[in-house]
């Protein structure tokens, strides 16, 4: 990888950044793009938003169909429409 890290790199690493499973090093780089990226502070703020809502929502409340829908097809994860929670 060069010393210059573009946004494609960094979204190809995007869940395990936010997941902490990068290496430190490689951490490092991504937080300084962020400095410099309005556009990937932005997708890095969204994805760890998301994950906090999904993880926050109660038990007994699951994603209406329709908006589960357009969020997957937004997405793109339509193969995985089908495997409903149960």
């Amino acid at each position: 990888m060069s010393d210059h890290l573009d946004c494609q790199q960094l979204l190809s690493s995007i869940s395990e950044f936010v997941d902490g499973e990068l290496d430190p090093e490689l951490c490092r780089r991504i937080e300084q793009h962020l400095t410099e990226c309005e556009n990937c502070r932005i997708v890095i703020n969204t994805l760890r938003k998301t994950i906090d809502l999904y993880q926050h929502q109660p038990a007994s409340e699951g994603l209406p169909r329709e908006i589960r829908q357009r969020l997957f097809y937004r997405l793109h994860l339509e193969d995985f429409l089908n495997h409903d929670p149960a």
